[in-house]
């Protein structure tokens, strides 16, 4: 039990989260004065003076006593600044003192958002240089400088890839979601049904999908909005059939405008047991620029206990029918800390990659989502220790430059193990997912259509997001989706109404 108290303040989840970067499931007491029961008693406290806070904490063990106090003067006058600058001090002073205590760095500093990059993009678009914009992130959130170079790398990278990353917010991204999957995997939370059990539902769902493109075209094609990428996600897409995908890119490319212009398309074709030669060749046909194929991992064993059907041989067989079919932008996925894995099944897997060198690799870490089989059932799986997380994750870091592949996106989750990242590499210019960069950078309008999908509207110029998220389950969305697609039309004409009064729109 860990024992909190808090004067002068009150930001008890901020304080959570930093506290679960050390503890997993911290059983955690905020309480008006400590008591005997504590293993750990900290008391955290803030002073307000004309010019800035200043947070003083104490931490106890009983028999041991660490204190830290940090001031910070205030950026700007106005409500919600000051309430920043106050909380970033108290998190400050607390990850000090857990630091001190455990021996643990946390290479993130304070930050436990899921968009690290954003902080570097925003600073970066607002003409501060890059010697002040790396002293702002080390002196404000504790950024360290690994973590900061990092950051660095992939942000002079994505504005390589996309030029006009600070304007893009003109055009839009589409996500389509399609729902199925051969089965569903003990550490996914994403919308994704087993298709064989849901055989009936399959036509419903493609239906209100048809007509959900078909609207959502006309309002593309009358306001002439121009499409940045397309990707198709879910799910696994390319667990419908063959002439099912057919018929959906005859849709799209009948719908939406300016098709010839479309910067990617990608098609999700992660479980190699979805992928037939017929697919790739309706892929193929509809020149589908992007497609994965993921093995998380090249030992059966794993893949049984997580619920992936498919062999490695499988992976690897559908890599190269792809490859000689001419669909030869591959992404590959790879997940650290999955269970019973630990450094020599994480280099077995990195000399399988090595043997097929993919144009693209995504090393993501394990991640205890909620809702997800794995997480209710924690005692079933193990995984590896902190601290075999992290040579792992080093491994991984170590072999992509050893082997060309530079970093091009990341993102972080919550319960992520180790605390730290999903990073993706590309191998050559041009590899990398556009759409990727779009989602995790938060640029522009990602509209969403399909099960599960979530639209976050943008208008251009404003930088503020709206969400529209669509039904997860495939009956309520085949129950609901004439509705909400006129819902949805309702809000993009409300959203868009100033952008296109300002001439601010693509194509205006």
């Amino acid at each position: 039990m860990i024992q909190i108290i808090c004067e002068g303040h009150a930001f008890e989840r901020e304080l959570s989260l930093i506290l679960a970067l050390f503890y997993e499931d911290p059983a955690l007491a905020f309480v008006p004065a400590w008591t005997g029961e504590a293993d750990l008693k900290i008391k955290l406290a803030l002073t307000v003076h004309e010019n800035g806070v200043v947070a003083s904490g104490e931490l106890y063990n009983g028999k041991r006593s660490i204190s830290h106090q940090v001031e910070r003067d205030y950026v700007a006058r106005d409500e919600k600044a000051m309430k920043k600058t106050a909380k970033q001090a108290l998190c400050y002073a607390l990850l000090l003192m857990l630091e001190e205590y455990t021996g643990m760095e946390q290479g993130w500093g304070i930050l436990t958002g899921i968009r690290p990059t954003k902080l570097l993009h925003q600073l970066n678009a607002a003409g501060v240089d890059r010697q002040e914009s790396h002293k702002r992130l080390q002196q404000d959130v504790i950024l360290r400088p690994y973590k900061l170079k990092l950051l660095q790398e992939i942000v002079d990278k994505q504005l390589y890839v996309v030029p006009d990353l600070y304007q893009i917010d003109r055009e839009l991204s589409v996500y389509i979601g399609i729902p199925f999957c051969p089965t569903k995997c003990a550490y996914c939370t994403f919308p994704a049904y087993a298709i064989r059990s849901h055989t009936a539902s399959v036509n419903p769902f493609l239906e209100g999908l048809h007509y959900e493109m078909e609207r959502m075209g006309e309002w593309l094609r009358a306001n002439d909005q121009r499409i940045t990428s397309i990707y198709f996600g879910g799910g696994t897409p390319t667990s419908i059939t063959a002439d099912d995908m057919n018929q959906l890119f005859e849709t799209m490319h009948r719908s939406f405008p300016h098709m010839g212009d479309v910067r990617e398309l990608t098609v999700e074709a992660g479980r190699p047991d979805t992928i037939t030669r017929e697919k790739l060749d309706v892929m193929k046909q509809w020149e589908v620029d992007r497609i994965s194929i993921n093995p998380q991992s090249f030992t059966q064993e794993t893949l049984q206990a997580i619920g992936r059907h498919h062999t490695v041989e499988e992976t690897i067989e559908k890599y190269h029918l792809a490859m000689e079919m001419g669909l030869t932008n591959i992404n590959m996925d790879l997940i650290i800390g999955l269970p019973n894995e630990g450094v020599a099944e994480l280099a077995h897997s990195l000399q399988e990659v090595e043997k097929l060198m993919p144009a693209s690799l995504t090393v993501h870490t394990l991640s205890f989502k909620r809702a997800s089989e794995m997480t209710q059932n924690k005692d079933r799986y193990k995984v590896a220790s902190r601290d075999e997380i992290s040579k792992m994750m080093e491994m991984a870091s170590e072999w992509t430059a050893a082997n060309g592949y530079d970093p091009y996106y990341l993102y972080r989750q919550k319960n992520i193990l180790g605390n730290l990242e999903n990073v993706g590499y590309a191998a050559e210019p041009g590899q990398e997912s556009i759409y990727n960069i779009m989602i995790m950078e938060e640029v522009q309008t990602i509209l969403g259509l399909g099960c599960g999908a979530v639209s976050k509207l943008m208008a251009p110029g404003s930088g503020k997001l709206t969400r529209f998220p669509n039904p997860k389950d495939p009956k309520t969305y085949n129950d609901t989706y004439k509705i909400l697609v006129e819902n949805k039309l309702r809000d993009l004409d409300e959203i868009y109404s100033g952008a296109r009064t300002a001439g601010q729109v693509s194509g205006k």
